[in-house]
């Protein structure tokens, strides 16, 4: 096996997360595709990662599927977002309107700032320090 290929993310509607995720984040829309059942198949992924990790944003169908939404990982960091311009990427999400938790860090291992999605999952939006040699 070389990779996890999607990770599914339980949302409200998927036009509301399709627009965060592509305007907030930077997120490119890499499939919408009608499955004819009244459901969707929306792949979102990072920008420039055309072989990373996509989130599957899937629609929630039930009761407790919805109560799912936002309290996927029980209120911990359950996302983690690199970057290699911390400064750059965190300004423009800022004033997209990005909710961060805290203030800027940096920490041994890299710069760091937790910030929440459109439903309250939390995410670090991460740029590595430097390997050391």
């Amino acid at each position: 096996m070389s990779h996890i290929a999607l990770v599914t993310l339980v949302v409200r509607d998927c036009d509301e997360a399709v627009a965060f995720y592509r305007d907030a984040l930077g997120f490119d829309l890499v499939e919408d595709t009608d499955r004819g059942d009244g459901s969707r198949w929306v792949v979102v992924r990072p920008r420039g990662a055309a072989d990373g990790t996509g989130l599957l944003l899937a629609r929630a169908k039930d009761g407790a599927q919805e109560a799912s939404v936002g309290a996927q990982t029980g209120g911990r960091v359950g996302f983690f977002l690199h970057t290699e311009d911390f400064a750059a990427d965190h300004a423009r999400m800022s004033a997209a309107g990005v909710r961060f938790l805290e203030e800027p860090r940096h920490e041994t291992y890299g710069s760091v700032a937790v910030f929440e999605d459109l439903y309250g999952n939390r995410w670090d939006l991460l740029q590595p320090a430097p390997a050391r040699s």
